[in-house]
């Protein structure tokens, strides 16, 4: 018994001393704060970028030798005005949100789905076909556009926002498969049969039971599915042809481009305008955000 006590206080001496390490402020510094800053940095730097070159009058852009490139002491909101009352940018953001959302909503079912089939009825190459779904997801979306294209043609959707809806979930359900099948299996499995011993039907135990407990896994794959979605680009250039179906990311770049002149203060506007749902959404949800990763990964 002394034995146990005295290891006990070992690992509690070791742990104490690993904590002191960051009692000297020096270290302190050198391996929390500078660390922290340089991320901080580089994380927040392209939103700054993108905020002082939409305020940046067209003289200021176009002569950076005289003008810093980091400040200005003029601010102008023309691009952001050009942007919202003479553009259909309201539509392209409407267009994106819509396609984004009703793919989301699509996967997520299917994804629901998919992982409790695969995690909670046990059946014969169940680990097999969730390892199948996940390298799905590895297969590059560049790859994939040429044959659906066709597919998409051959059905009536081309040019319409539906193509994008019933393509999107190719490149989501796999992911979110894998994501949901990692948070399932977190929850006790007890509980699971506890019910089936009471009555219950799988339905039953899947909309009562497993998914209230999933709603954090429910919320990641949400937002990993619509940010996926508002900042997809190639499926949206090459299904999308007109201008008011067009989404934000297509529709900036065609928009504000004129041959090889870019309109950077318009372009980075929409970028910006363009990101502001997304960083809400997350300022929102983060927490929810990391615990379901964390519960993935460890499975």
């Amino acid at each position: 018994m002394s034995n146990k006590v005295a290891s006990a206080d070992s690992i509690l001496t070791d742990n104490s001393e690993g904590m002191n390490y960051l009692a000297n402020i020096p270290r302190r510094i050198v391996t929390l704060y500078i660390p922290l800053f340089i991320i901080t940095v580089i994380l927040i730097f392209p939103f700054y970028w993108m905020g002082i070159t939409a305020i940046k009058p067209n003289e200021q852009l176009l002569d950076l030798d005289t003008h810093s490139p980091f400040w200005t002491w003029n601010p102008t909101f023309d691009h952001i005005r050009a942007l919202l009352f003479e553009t259909d940018y309201p539509n392209w953001l409407w267009n994106t949100m819509f396609i984004s959302v009703s793919a989301t909503a699509l996967s997520l079912v299917a994804s629901v789905f998919a992982a409790y089939g695969i995690t909670r009825v046990r059946f014969k190459g169940a680990e097999m076909v969730g390892g199948a779904i996940f390298l799905a997801y590895l297969v590059p979306p560049s790859i994939l556009f040429i044959p659906l294209s066709t597919v998409v043609y051959q059905y009536g959707l081309f040019d319409t926002p539906f193509a994008l809806i019933l393509t999107y979930p190719t490149i989501l359900i796999p992911f979110s498969t894998w994501l949901l099948m990692g948070y399932f299996k977190s929850i006790p499995y007890e509980l699971e049969e506890c019910a089936l011993v009471d009555g219950a039907t799988r339905w039953q135990i899947l909309t009562r039971i497993i998914v209230p407990l999933a709603i954090p896994g429910l919320i990641s794959a949400s937002i990993f599915s619509l940010t996926l979605c508002w900042n997809e680009f190639i499926y949206a250039l090459t299904f999308i042809t007109s201008t008011e179906n067009k989404t934000v990311p297509v529709a900036i770049l065609s928009a504000f481009t004129d041959g090889d002149q870019y309109r950077w203060g318009s372009l980075m506007a929409g970028s910006l305008v363009g990101t502001l749902p997304l960083v809400i959404l997350y300022a929102f949800f983060v927490e929810h955000y990391v615990s379901a990763m964390t519960g993935a990964v460890k499975e």
